[in-house]
Formats: C-alpha cells, structure tokens, sequence
C-alpha cells in the first residue's frame, strides 16, 4: 500500500543568501495520506500540524537525494527550467530514486519512498515495505505528465495550491485508497479522454 503521495517545488539558489545551503527552502505544494478509513475526524489541529511535518520531513528528504543525485551526476543542482507550453516533455529523462526511512519517525514501521524529479517539482510515494516499488515508479511516471498537462506546472506552484480538486481527482484514478495498480494503455487512454486531457508521451 502507497501511504502517501507529496508533491512539492524544489527550492531554487538564494540569491540573498539567507540559507545554509545556498537554497531556498522547499515547498510542500500538496500532500494526500491514505489508510484513514471514510468519515474518520480529520483530528485536532495539533495532529493536523503534526501530520504536515512529519510529510515536510519526508519532503526535505526527497529534496537531499534529488541535490545528491544531481550532484553526482554533474548536473546543475537548480531546478529545471520550466518548459514553454509547445515543448515536449521528456519524462523518460526525468531523474528519479529510491531510499527508505527507517521505524519511527515519521512512520511507525519502515517504508520506502520513490520519487522523480521534474521541471522545477518532486513527487514521490511512500509504500510500505514490501510494496511492488518498481509498479510504484512505473505509477509515478504515468502520474506525473498527467499532473503536468491538468495543473499546467509551468510556473511556481499557484495553480497546485488553487486546484487540490485536480491532483486529487488523479490520485483517485491512479491509486484508490492508496492501492497500486496494473494499468494498460487502454485504461490510460480512457483517462484521458475523461479528463479532456492530451498528454505527450
């Protein structure tokens, strides 16, 4: 089972040079956790505000292994510049990893997290152990040009914190109550055409 899907917006160079680590912080632009159970109270605000940083820690991690990635690779360590609308995506270029967290916090149990990076945004899922990870990236990347073509990520984010309704319209289709599934190009099709969507392959 998926356990969570974060979407968020790599902090590019600071140009004032606030931060340590000459970025500007992250931004968790949407968070979905699954495993709570319908009609369940979505809890005090305390919980609330904890549940977000428990997400933000799992965020900051997704951001260190995308530097170190780009880091390692020679690649420059700021985000992608966005593309213009008529441009291609090359997702299949797009980098991506895996590491786990260990028990405790955030999670009780050990899970692991796939993630991809793309443009100037990361996503990621993190499954339980024992999750099929290699379903769960195959899912990322079918999710992600979606997500791109319904929010138009081209710009900083706005349109992501305005229309919850659209990635959680997605993430219903691509992963019911946090399930994985096998879907073939027939299903994705249809999706789109729902949608009203095109998306580039």
């Amino acid at each position: 089972m998926v356990r969570a899907f974060l979407l968020l917006a790599l902090g590019g160079p600071d140009p004032a040079g606030h931060a340590p680590s000459g970025h500007a912080p992250c931004r968790l632009l949407y968070s979905r956790a699954f495993g709570t159970p319908p009609g369940t109270p979505p809890g005090t605000p305390r919980q609330r505000l904890r549940r977000k940083e428990q997400l933000m820690a799992v965020a900051r991690q997704v951001v260190s292994q995308c530097r170190l990635l780009q880091s390692s690779s020679g690649r420059p360590s700021s985000p992608q510049l966005p593309l213009l609308p008529d441009e291609p995506i090359a997702l299949q270029y797009a980098p991506g990893g895996l590491f786990q967290l260990p028990p405790g916090d955030p999670f009780p149990e050990a899970v692991t997290v796939t993630w991809l990076s793309f443009l100037a945004f990361a996503f990621a899922l993190v499954c339980d152990p024992g999750e099929n990870l290699a379903l769960a990236e195959i899912t990322l990347r079918r999710l992600v040009p979606r997500l791109h073509t319904s929010l138009r990520l081209l710009g900083p984010g706005a349109d992501v914190l305005l229309r919850p309704e659209a990635v959680d319209l997605l993430l219903e289709r691509f992963l019911p109550h946090g399930q994985l599934l096998f879907l073939n190009e027939s299903f994705l099709q249809a999706l789109d055409r729902e949608l009203g969507t095109r998306t580039p392959r």
